[in-house]
C-alpha cells in the first residue's frame, strides 16, 4: 500500500530523508513537511518539490497520515513522540532517541504503550559491507572474537557549531558519542553485543564553544573475555573513515567507512564494499549518498506492512544509548561502570 507520511523538522538532516521519500514515491506520499521556520518550509518546498504545512497539527490531526518522520533536535524528541503517539501515528525518528536517558526510555515506552511502530535512523547497519560482516560473525567465520576496536576520528568545523545549541547538553544531550559516533557504536553493538564493564575518559577540547565531550577514550570488557576499545573525537582534521576492527580466533576483519577487508587463518581473503570514503566524517556532515537512509525508510515501510518491528526499533536503539550512558558515567566518576544484566541477554 502507498502510505501518507508527514515530515516534522526541516533542518540539515532533512536532505537524505527527502531524497529517500522521492526515491520511494511509489510506496509513500508526503502529506507535508513542517518547521516552525517559514524560511525552512519555503526552502524545503523549493528544493524537493514536496508540500509543506504551517502547523504540526495539520499532520498530526490528519487521519490519512499514518506515520511521521521526526527530524527535530534531540531535546524535542520525547515531547514530540508523545504527541505522535497520542495522535496514533507511527514514527521514524532521527537519532538519538532523546537528549537524556530518561527521555530515551520515555520515547520507547510511550510508543509501545500505544501499540505503535517506532523506527530509529541508525543507517550504518544497512551498509552492504556491514551486513556482510554481520553474516560472517553469525556463521563463525572469524571464530571467537578476542579483540576489537571502534575508531571514529572525525572533524567538525566552526561553521557546524555556529547553529545555536549545537554541541550543547541542553539541546543535544551529548557530544561526539551521542551525536556522531552513535552510528558506529550502534553498528558495533549490533555485531558484538554490549559489554559487561566500561572504563573511560572524556573531555571537551576547548577548540569550540561547546559543553559536550569531543574527545573520548575507553575500554570495554565482555563476559566472553572479549576486550575492546573506543576512540572517538570530532577534533581530527580533516576527518577520517570510521572503523570497526575485530580479531578472532580464525581471522580478522576491518570495516573502514563502507569498505570491508577480511583475512582468515585459512588463507581466504574477502574484500567488499566501497572506496573507504569518510561518509560524512569531515567538515561537511552531509557528504554521503542517501542510499542507506532509503534502506532505513524502506525497512520501516516493510515493517508497517508486515506488522513487525523495524530492524532498528526503539527498544533496539536503547542498547547503544545504554553503552553511551555507561561511557559518560565512567568518564564522570573515574570508576568502572557495569551495564545492567537485562541488557546483556
Amino acid at each position: 500500500m502507498r502510505r501518507r507520511v508527514g515530515v516534522i523538522g526541516l533542518g540539515m538532516a532533512a536532505t537524505p530523508h527527502a531524497q529517500s521519500l522521492s526515491d520511494l514515491s511509489g510506496r509513500v506520499a508526503v502529506a507535508g513537511g513542517y518547521s516552525p521556520s517559514a524560511d525552512r518550509r519555503a526552502a524545503f518546498a523549493a528544493r524537493f518539490g514536496l508540500p509543506v504545512v504551517e502547523r504540526a497539527e495539520d499532520l498530526l490531526d490528519d487521519p490519512t497520515v499514518s506515520a511521521i518522520l521526526l527530524l527535530t533536535p534531540p531535546d524535542t524528541h520525547a515531547a514530540l513522540v508523545a504527541r505522535c503517539a497520542e495522535a496514533g501515528k507511527h514514527v521514524l525518528l532521527e537519532k538519538p532517541l532523546d537528549a537524556t536517558p530518561d527521555g530515551a526510555r520515555a520515547v520507547v515506552d510511550v510508543m509501545e504503550r500505544a501499540g505503535l511502530t517506532l523506527g530509529v535512523v541508525l543507517q550504518h547497519r544497512f551498509r552492504a559491507s556491514a551486513e556482510k560482516l554481520a553474516a560472517l560473525l553469525r556463521d563463525g567465520a572469524l571464530g571467537a572474537p578476542l579483540s576489537a576496536a571502534v575508531v571514529v576520528r572525525w572533524w567538525r568545523d566552526a561553521a557546524y557549531y555556529a547553529q545555536p545549541g549545537r554541541g550543547m547538553k541542553a539541546r543535544d544531550g551529548g557530544g561526539v558519542l551521542l551525536t556522531q559516533a552513535i552510528h558506529t557504536l550502534d553498528l558495533f553493538v549490533s555485531l558484538l553485543g554490549l559489554p559487561r564493564d566500561v572504563v573511560g575518559f572524556a573531555r571537551t577540547s576547548g577548540l569550540r564553544p561547546i559543553d559536550t565531550e569531543d574527545v573520548v577514550a575507553a575500554a570495554l570488557r565482555y563476559d566472553t573475555g572479549l576486550l575492546a576499545t573506543v576512540d572517538a573525537t570530532t577534533t581530527a582534521f580533516p576527518g577520517f573513515p570510521e572503523r570497526i576492527e575485530i580479531a578472532g580466533t580464525a581471522g580478522s576483519a576491518v570495516l573502514s567507512g563502507d569498505r570491508l577487508e577480511v583475512r582468515l587463518h585459512s588463507g581466504a581473503v574477502i574484500d567488499a564494499g566501497g572506496t573507504d570514503g569518510t561518509l560524512g566524517g569531515g567538515a561537511d556532515p552531509m557528504a554521503f549518498s542517501n542510499q542507506h537512509h532509503r534502506a532505513v525508510l524502506a525497512d520501516f515501510l516493510d515493517a508497517l506492512d508486515a506488522g513487525r518491528p523495524p530492524r532498528v526499533s526503539g527498544r533496539e536503539a536503547l542498547k547503544v544509548h545504554a553503552l553511551i550512558d555507561a561511557l559518560l558515567r565512567a568518564a564522570e566518576t573515574g570508576a568502572p561502570t557495569t551495564l545492567p544484566k537485562d541488557l546483556l541477554s
